[in-house]
C-alpha cells in the first residue's frame, strides 16, 4: 500500500492556498491611476483588459480572454478527464483553479499573478493502490509586462517573471512536495482576427529529498487563435512537456482544438476542447509522480 503523508502536509498546505487565492484580490483594486498624458505613452490595444469609450466591449474582453498578460481579473476554472492514464490505463480527473490577478506597478509596468492550483482524482498505480483525491502542487508565475508600445519587440507584446513550484500535494501520488523554481515568458502578436504566441517555463526543485521527488520540467504552450463574430474564437493550443529528470526522454505534446465564447467579464466562459496524447511515458516512468 502506498505511505500517505497527508498529515504532514495539510496544515501549510490549506494556508498557502489560500493566501494564493485570496490576497491578490486585496491589491487588485489599488492599481495606480492613469492620466490622459500617461494614456498617450501607454497607447491601448485591442485585448489590453480596458475598455474605453467607443470600444467594442464583446470583441475586447474576447481578445483579453485569451492575452495572458492583460490588464483584467479572471477566475478561469479548467477540468480535464485524462483516459487510459497511468500504468493501470484508468481514468485520472483534474480540476485547475487559476486566478489571474493583475497589478499595475507603475506608469510603465504591469504584473500579472497566474496560479494553478489542482484538485486532483488520482487513479491506483499498482493493484494494491487505492485511488486517491486531493491537492496537486501549485505553479504560481508572476509575468512583469511593458505598458508603453515603444517597449514592445516590434508587434510582439511581451512578459518575463519567476514560476514558483509551492508544496502543495496532499499525497506522494500527487505531485512531488517539493519546492521549485524556475524562469517563465511569454511573448504574443494580434494581427487582425488572429492571435499568436507562446508561453515558456521551467522550473527546477530547490531542495530536493531524493532523486525520485527531483523535478526538472520544461513547459512550452504554443497557441494559435481565430476570432469569429459575437465574441467567439478557435483555439489550437497543444501542451509540450519534457520531464529532465526521467530515465529516458520523455516529451509529452497534447494536440488540442477548442471553441470558446467570453463576451462578459461576470458571465463564466465556455470552452469545447479536443485533446490526446501524442506519446506518453512507460508505466515506470516517474514522471506519472510529477504533474
Amino acid at each position: 500500500m502506498h505511505a500517505s503523508n497527508t498529515t504532514l502536509r495539510e496544515p501549510t498546505i490549506l494556508w498557502i492556498a489560500l493566501v494564493l487565492i485570496t490576497l491578490p484580490l486585496f491589491g487588485a483594486t489599488t492599481n495606480t491611476p492613469v492620466c490622459a498624458a500617461d494614456e498617450k505613452v501607454r497607447e491601448g490595444y485591442l485585448g489590453d483588459g480596458i475598455i474605453q469609450e467607443g470600444d467594442d466591449a464583446t470583441a475586447e474582453l474576447a481578445r483579453a480572454a485569451q492575452n495572458p498578460v492583460a490588464d483584467l481579473i479572471s477566475l478561469p476554472f479548467q477540468n480535464n478527464t485524462n483516459f487510459n492514464f497511468g500504468p493501470q490505463e484508468k481514468t485520472q480527473n483534474v480540476l485547475n483553479i487559476q486566478p489571474v490577478i493583475p497589478f499595475d506597478l507603475s506608469q510603465d509596468w504591469l504584473m500579472i499573478t497566474r496560479t494553478i492550483l489542482p484538485l486532483i482524482s488520482q487513479p491506483d498505480f499498482a493493484p494494491n493502490d487505492d485511488r486517491e483525491f486531493g491537492l496537486g502542487d501549485t505553479v504560481f508565475t508572476a509575468f512583469f509586462s511593458p505598458k508603453r508600445r515603444d517597449w514592445w519587440l516590434g508587434d510582439w507584446l511581451w512578459g518575463v517573471g519567476p514560476a514558483v513550484l509551492l508544496p502543495t500535494s496532499t499525497d506522494d501520488r500527487l505531485g512531488p512536495g517539493e519546492w521549485g523554481l524556475g524562469p517563465s515568458a511569454v511573448f504574443l502578436t494580434m494581427p487582425g482576427q488572429w492571435v499568436i504566441g507562446s508561453l515558456f517555463n521551467n522550473i527546477w526543485s530547490i531542495d530536493a529529498d531524493s532523486d525520485q521527488t527531483k523535478v526538472n520540467l520544461f513547459t512550452w504552450q504554443p497557441f494559435i487563435n481565430y476570432n469569429l463574430d459575437g465574441g467567439w474564437y478557435l483555439v489550437s493550443s497543444p501542451i509540450i512537456t519534457a520531464n529532465w529528470e526521467a530515465d529516458s526522454q520523455s516529451i509529452f505534446p497534447y494536440r488540442v482544438f477548442t471553441t470558446s465564447r467570453n463576451p462578459m467579464p461576470s458571465v463564466p466562459s465556455g470552452r469545447f476542447v479536443l485533446r490526446f496524447n501524442c506519446c506518453s511515458p512507460s508505466a515506470a516512468d516517474p514522471f506519472y509522480r510529477v504533474l
